[in-house]
């Protein structure tokens, strides 16, 4: 399953991931980047209020289906964190983890790999440093 983690203390703003997605939907404001969180199915309230059934989640990522869009926002109204924009022809577009791509593009390019692809990435990074410290703190403890 995809998801996209943010750690906001690692983001220097450079925009890049803004500048990649090709749906316009990541802004960093003030060095936090805010996307569409993916909510579960049961409780996505774009997902909920959408009158045709133009949402759906597709491995993990919470998808709008543009060609079944009309284009009349009440997924925009209801989305808690304003991760969903209508377009110039008013369609609904917000992130979709780049589905089709093994890796979403934002992470990619991210310099300070303040975004990563899933949480276990984020685990295991954390994981491996407390192992290294462990050591370290082993080897003062000799001497």
């Amino acid at each position: 399953m995809k998801e996209l983690i943010a750690r906001p203390e690692l983001c220097d703003e450079c925009g890049k991931c803004e500048r990649i997605c090709p749906k316009n939907a990541i802004r960093v404001i003030q060095g936090v980047p805010v996307f569409c969180l993916h909510c579960a199915e049961d409780r996505a309230p774009c997902m909920t209020v959408c009158p045709e059934d133009a949402i759906e989640k597709v491995e993990g990522a919470v998808v709008i289906h543009e060609e079944k869009c009309i284009g009349c926002g009440l997924c925009r109204e209801a989305c808690p964190i304003g991760a969903i924009q209508l377009d110039e022809c008013g369609i609904a577009r917000k992130c979709d983890l780049c589905v089709e791509r093994d890796k979403p593009l934002c992470v990619s390019v991210c310099p300070k790999e303040a975004l990563k692809m899933s949480s276990e990435d984020m685990l295991t990074e954390k994981r491996e440093h407390i192992a290294k410290e462990l050591e370290r703190v082993k080897m003062i403890m000799k001497y």
